[in-house]
């Protein structure tokens, strides 16, 4: 019998909560989460950019660098304030949607939660004394202050991300008669699936900013080249992000090999609802969408071409997760993951074939279609984040601690989880629309000219010095666009 049937048929008589109910507690939850998942991966991608821009300023004296360092971490504090709300929200619906989720297990990985809030702290402090500082601290020491910014963020996602990874492994505890003994907090957090997890989160999270920030540079260049101009801040403010997603697209291949290896040997059934693997045989092919290689699934994950694998008709009916969805979302991120390494790829040879002619011959691709798909690649990444998260969570279903408990065993029982579903749509529509109308306000704040600022030698978007025969056209234009958001750094 499956989930639903079940909490339909025990509803009326031990008050537990309605099909509907149940339904909207998981999909308030999913999409509270799906919203602030991508805010908390700019939050933690974004301070990073800015310093890697911050740096580049100090160390050539080029004032376009300080703008975009400016410009984005203002941006970073909008979307940070934004990230706090809705992460706010995510830990009282873990209280109101699921308290016998919190009230049995909320000791053991409540540690993690306490840690979270002190990182959480840390970067918040930082974050204000940067963003007041920039102008009332010396350059280094206004540098060193967006260290723990960064830090900070880091750290936040990777204690929240081990309450998850404890969600797929549970340890740390015993279970008595139904009560919760022999608490430890360090075996909970630091459960198997905690490294796989935090790194595979991380990466993402920095791809997936990455991607977010230069997509809008890419909007940009493109409407430059339509109106036939050359923008160095608007390719500056491409490349940096860029290069960032870029370099963690290969990895996060890596990373992710090593995750699907992980479920397969500890939560197979999740794993043969990601591959469809209907039935336990020797030999799976591997398949994927309209493709079908023979033997290739087996080869891949046991090395051996004839290796058995198990199939969802070797689980019980009522243990199995809903396999088309849990399938369809791998199949949308590993799809999109593909085309954005393939991105990458291009962006790297462009960069590799610069660089080994001295800048004089190749370029980069400043083509249309390049930076059409780049415009693209923001989208695409969020959205490939998201379904890795689906994944994840519905692969886990029905369990909401694997083995452990069901999640119909955690939701209120209370009537009327719906109507706080339609409240929280309408709220967090409103606050999406609000935080895009600051965005773009700030977006077109006038700044002094670039050239007030100190002078910089002439390099190309990557940070290399430029050939003698390089115009410094590109370089003038950044003082002449209406970029940033205040003042330059040249007056300290």
């Amino acid at each position: 019998m499956s989930s639903l049937a079940l909490l339909a048929e025990n509803a009326t008589s031990t008050g537990a909560a309605t099909p509907a109910d149940f339904m909207a507690a998981r999909q308030q939850m999913a999409f509270t989460l799906g919203f602030h998942i991508i805010l908390a991966s700019i939050g933690i991608g974004l301070p990073a950019i800015t310093l890697l821009a911050e740096w580049r300023s100090l160390r050539t004296g080029d004032v376009v660098y300080a703008e975009l360092a400016r410009r984005w971490m203002k941006a970073a504090g909008v979307l940070f304030a934004v990230g706090a709300v809705s992460g706010t929200v995510l830990s009282f619906e873990m209280g109101t949607l699921w308290p016998g989720f919190m009230d049995t297990y909320g000791q053991v990985f409540g540690a993690a939660f306490a840690l979270e809030g002190i990182a959480f702290f840390i970067e918040a402090i930082f974050m204000g004394v940067y963003l007041y500082g920039w102008d009332r601290l010396s350059p280094r020491a206004h540098f060193l202050t967006g260290i723990p910014v960064v830090i900070g963020g880091l750290l936040s996602a990777s204690f929240v991300v081990t309450v998850n990874a404890w969600m797929n492994q549970p340890r740390g505890f015993r279970l008595e008669n139904g009560r919760v003994t022999d608490v430890d907090p360090l075996a909970a957090m630091f459960n198997p699936a905690t490294p796989t997890q935090a790194v595979h989160l991380l990466l993402a999270s920095l791809m997936v900013c990455g991607f977010i920030v230069a997509s809008v540079y890419a909007v940009a260049l493109l409407r430059d080249a339509r109106a036939g101009r050359v923008d160095r801040y608007h390719r500056l403010g491409f490349a940096i992000p860029f290069s960032l997603g870029a370099v963690c697209a290969p990895l996060q291949v890596l990373v992710g090999d090593w995750a699907v290896r992980f479920v397969a040997d500890n939560q197979p059934v999740k794993f043969a609802a990601m591959e469809g693997v209907e039935h336990t045989e020797a030999g799976v092919p591997f398949r994927f969408a309209v493709l079908e290689i023979p033997n290739a699934l087996s080869l891949m994950l046991k090395f051996d071409a004839n290796a058995t694998l198990r199939g969802l008709d070797s689980f019980p009916e009522d243990v199995r997760p809903p396999a088309e969805v849990v399938k369809t979302s791998f199949e949308l991120m590993i799809a999109i993951g593909t085309a954005l390494l393939a991105l990458a790829a291009w962006w790297g040879l462009a960069w590799w074939l610069r660089r080994r002619s001295g800048g004089a011959r190749a370029e980069l691709p400043w083509r249309p279609w390049f930076l059409r798909l780049a415009a693209a690649s923001g989208v695409a990444a969020s959205v490939a984040m998201l379904a890795g998260w689906t994944t994840t969570e519905v692969g886990r279903q029905p369990w909401i601690v694997y083995g452990v408990m069901r999640t119909e065993e955690a939701v209120n029982p209370n009537p009327g989880l719906r109507y706080g579903l339609y409240i929280v749509l309408v709220v967090y529509a409103v606050l999406a629309a609000a935080t895009i109308s600051v965005l773009r306000r700030m977006r077109r704040r006038p700044v002094p000219a670039a050239a007030d600022g100190p002078s910089a030698p002439p390099e190309d978007e990557t940070g290399a010095t430029t050939t003698p025969d390089e115009p410094a056209a590109d370089r003038e234009a950044a003082g002449k666009e209406t970029v940033g958001s205040g003042e330059t750094r040249s007056g300290r």
